[in-house]
């Protein structure tokens, strides 16, 4: 469990990894079917109340001691409630662009509790869709789901190609997007000065590298959070949080 690539390779597009209670609460909820749960011998009398829940009904439960737990998951877990999830399918960027007025795009975010904090402040202050570039970590990593609180399993997300990307913003500006690329640039018109368009995509990017220069000159405003100028710029996670507050008010 604590090797991303090997995950990867392993469950691909069909089911990913999940643990904890408040994983559990969340996935019963969303599109994402249960194929297996393992617990530590000491979760057995928690986990039954779940076991009348349709979301459960015929889910193989397996228990197992602390030394096979800690060969299945890799390492130490001794409270161990961990989920295997059916992955819903992943939304196309056209669906997103339909269903949706407020969009969140990720440029190349590799940290899972990165986004797994953006993905929390974005269902506070009521997102419900993210769009990837091709680059971007796996949304359902566990550590992401575990940073978000469980939040990221109820978004409607979608994956850009590398070909989709290229044209990701056109696309939008074609969706009768407004595009904000946010970042720390003191060239960028401040957040507290920009009326809200009705409909809008905020482009986020990795920290360090922050937004590429295609994307910066693509979009239609490049925008950053005034802050003091002792500071060289904000955690993206916290830019997000600021800048889905400031457009919620």
């Amino acid at each position: 469990m604590n090797d991303q690539a090997a995950r990867r390779q392993m469950e691909g597009n069909e089911f990913f990894l999940s643990e904890g209670w408040l994983s559990i609460d969340h996935l019963i909820t969303t599109q994402h079917s249960f194929r297996s749960v393992l617990l530590s011998p000491s979760r057995v009398n928690r986990f039954r109340s779940y076991m009348n829940r349709p979301a459960l009904a015929d889910v193989p439960v397996y228990v197992a001691d602390h030394d096979v737990m800690r060969a299945i998951v890799g390492f130490d877990m001794p409270r161990a409630v961990v989920m295997s999830m059916n992955r819903k399918p992943l939304a196309t960027p056209p669906e997103l662009m339909a269903s949706s007025s407020r969009l969140l795009v990720l440029e190349g975010l590799n940290d899972n509790e990165n986004v797994g904090a953006i993905a929390r402040a974005a269902r506070a202050f009521g997102l419900q869709s993210i769009l990837l570039s091709p680059t971007c970590t796996d949304p359902y990593y566990r550590r992401t789901v575990r940073v978000s609180m469980g939040e990221i399993l109820h978004f409607r997300t979608a994956r850009a190609s590398h070909g989709e990307w290229a044209h990701v913003t056109a696309q939008l500006h074609a969706a009768g997007f407004v595009t904000w690329a946010m970042t720390p640039s003191m060239g960028a018109r401040s957040l507290w000065d920009l009326a809200v368009p009705d409909r809008l995509a905020i482009f986020l990017g990795a920290e360090g590298p922050g937004l590429t220069a295609e994307i910066l000159e693509a979009t239609s405003e490049r925008v950053r959070i005034p802050i003091n100028s002792d500071v060289d710029s904000l955690n993206v996670g916290h830019a997000a949080a600021i800048t889905l507050a400031a457009i919620s008010r």
